[in-house]
C-alpha cells in the first residue's frame, strides 16, 4: 500500500508495486500511447524484463544466474510458485493470516460486493479504506463519506478493475487473480492519523531464524513521505529504497517492535523470501499484504551494493 516518491515508470497509472500513488484515476491516452503499449505488450516476458530493469536499475540483468535482489525477484516473476496466486490476492490471503497469526490482527472488512452499487455504498459507514484485490497502489482512503460521491468511487473502481497488473511488469502469477473490489475499516492511531506502514523484508524464513530488514513507509498519504530502514534491533540504516527519502531523524522505537518482529516471523516461516506488511497503530498489530516479488524486481537501492548483499540472503531454493 505505498504511495508515491519511487521508481517514475512510463505510465504511472501502471506502476508495479512500491512505485504507485495510492490514488490511480482513469487517464485518456493517446494513439501513440496505445500504440507504444501494444508493441511493449507483443516483447516476451524475459526481454521486456531486462529492458525495464536496464531502465530502473542501470544494467541488464542476469536472469539464468541471478544473484542481485532485483535478479531473483525478477526471475521469481517469470516462474512464480502456485501458492503465490492465493496469498498475493489481498482477499484470499486473509483466511491464511488468520490461521498463522489470528484474526485479530486481519483489518475487519466492511463489504466484498461482486457489484459495486449505491445500495453497497449507503451502507458503508462514515470513513472506510477501498482497494482492489489483484494489484499494488489500489487504495482509496475515504475519512468523509460526505465529502466524496458514489460516481466517484464507482468510476475509479471500475477504471482499477479494467487494468491487467500483469501487463505492468509480467509478474506472472497476477494473470490468475479475479480482480475485486472491497472495503475495510479505516485504522487510525490515537492522534488520528494514518499509522505508518512497515514493509519486513524476510529472508530464509523457512529455516525458523529469518533475517529481517524493516522499511517504514511514514506519512504515505501526507506530502511529506518518507521511507527508512531499519535492522530488527532498530538501527537507522543508511539505505535507500526507491526514491524515498530518509528521515533526518529516526522514528523511535515502536513500543511493539517485539509484537511486529513475531507476527512477520510466522508469517514469513512457509517461505524463502518474502516481504511481510504490517501496520502497527497503539501497539496492535495488523495485516496489509504479502509480496513475494516487491517492486517487481526494477527496485533501486542506495547504495547499490545493498543490491548484492540482499541478493546473498535470498536462498537459492527461492529461485527454483
Amino acid at each position: 500500500m505505498t504511495t508515491t516518491k519511487s521508481v517514475q515508470f512510463s505510465n504511472q497509472a501502471d506502476m508495479p508495486e512500491d512505485t504507485a500513488s495510492h490514488h490511480l484515476a482513469p487517464r485518456k491516452e493517446s494513439p501513440a500511447r496505445r500504440l507504444k503499449e501494444a508493441a511493449k505488450s507483443m516483447l516476451p516476458a524475459p526481454i521486456f524484463l531486462s529492458l525495464l530493469h536496464h531502465k530502473e536499475i542501470g544494467r541488464y540483468p542476469n536472469l539464468l544466474r541471478p544473484t542481485t535482489f532485483n535478479e531473483k525477484i525478477l526471475q521469481k516473476s517469470l516462474r512464480p510458485d502456485p501458492w503465490f496466486v492465493e496469498l498475493t490476492d489481498k482477499l484470499t490471503v486473509r483466511e491464511y493470516v488468520a490461521r498463522k497469526i489470528g484474526e485479530q490482527h486481519v483489518i475487519p472488512l466492511l463489504a466484498t460486493p461482486d457489484v459495486f452499487t449505491k445500495e453497497v455504498f449507503d451502507a458503508l459507514p462514515n470513513a472506510f479504506v477501498m482497494k482492489a484485490n489483484h494489484g499494488s497502489s489500489y487504495v482509496e482512503v475515504v475519512r468523509d463519506k460526505s465529502a466524496t460521491s458514489f460516481e466517484k468511487l464507482r468510476d475509479l473502481a471500475n477504471y482499477w478493475l479494467s487494468l491487467d497488473f500483469y501487463k505492468i511488469a509480467r509478474e506472472r502469477h497476477y494473470r490468475q487473480i479475479k480482480p475485486r473490489i472491497f472495503f475495510e475499516q479505516l485504522l487510525l492511531d490515537e492522534s488520528g492519523k494514518i499509522p505508518a506502514d512497515y514493509k519486513l523484508h524476510c529472508f530464509g524464513g523457512r529455516s525458523g531464524r529469518p533475517i529481517i530488514y524493516i522499511l517504514v513507509i511514514s506519512d504515505r498519504f501526507g506530502g511529506n513521505t518518507r521511507g527508512d530502514v531499519y535492522d530488527v534491533d532498530w538501527n537507522h540504516l543508511d539505505i535507500a529504497i526507491g526514491y524515498y527519502k530518509r528521515s533526518p531523524i529516526p522514528a523511535p522505537r515502536p513500543e511493539n517492535l517485539e509484537a511486529i518482529l513475531h507476527a512477520a516471523t510466522r508469517l514469513c516461516e512457509d517461505f524463502d523470501y518474502v516481504r511481510v506488511d504490517l501496520y502497527a497503530p497503539d501497539n496492535r498489530v495488523y495485516f496489509g499484504e504479502l509480496t513475494f516479488t516487491p517492486g517487481a524486481g526494477v527496485l533501486p537501492f542506495t547504495p547499490d551494493k545493498i543490491d548484492y548483499e540482499w541478493g546473498k540472503l535470498v536462498p537459492r531454493s527461492f529461485c527454483r
